[in-house]
């Protein structure tokens, strides 16, 4: 096969400027499902909604503010981090680790928090209208906080939020 020189340096050249994009593309266009690495970072007022950021790991970053909604968030891992005031409306919270996070005034507005691991988790003045916290593991004086709030049916598992979370006495 005989390869012309000037089609070949296009096409090093255009290999080249492909790569060299891919590169630099922001971390809003990388591919979904592709899980990220944020630990320690200071992410203030991040957007993150309507994402697929599925096993992702924020352990001990600042997330104050930022915007979650509409994500998937399975498993993702949330250790130590400060979520005071993030948007998780409508989020899949299903297997995080949110362990010694902070999420006092987040709103978790129809959150499915099914199996998260919540052990420290400080939820002071959070907005749960409609949550699902089944199988939520939680410190006793948290949840008690939390059934004081607790209001509302979720509407991807069809579960009311009481319920979920133990809370005794009747239901709204």
């Amino acid at each position: 096969m005989i390869v012309n020189k000037s089609n070949w340096i296009q096409v090093s050249i255009l290999s080249l400027l492909f790569w060299g994009l891919v590169c630099i593309l922001p971390s809003n266009l990388a591919p979904q499902g592709f899980a990220l690495d944020y630990n320690k970072e200071i992410l203030i007022e991040a957007d993150f909604s309507n994402r697929d950021l599925t096993d992702s790991s924020f352990t001990k970053a600042n997330l104050r503010d930022s915007n979650f909604s509409n994500s998937n968030l399975q498993g993702v891992r949330f250790f130590a981090t400060n979520l005071e005031s993030a948007n998780l409306r409508n989020t899949n919270l299903r297997y995080a680790t949110l362990d010694s996070a902070r999420l006092v005034k987040a709103d978790l507005t129809n959150a499915v928090l099914e199996g998260a691991f919540a052990s420290n988790a400080r939820f002071d003045g959070a907005i749960i209208d409609g949550a699902d916290f089944t199988d939520v593991l939680l410190r006793k004086d948290e949840q008690d906080k939390l059934c004081q709030l607790a209001k509302g049916t979720n509407p991807t598992t069809g579960r009311n939020t009481r319920d979920t979370l133990y809370c005794p006495g009747n239901r709204e």
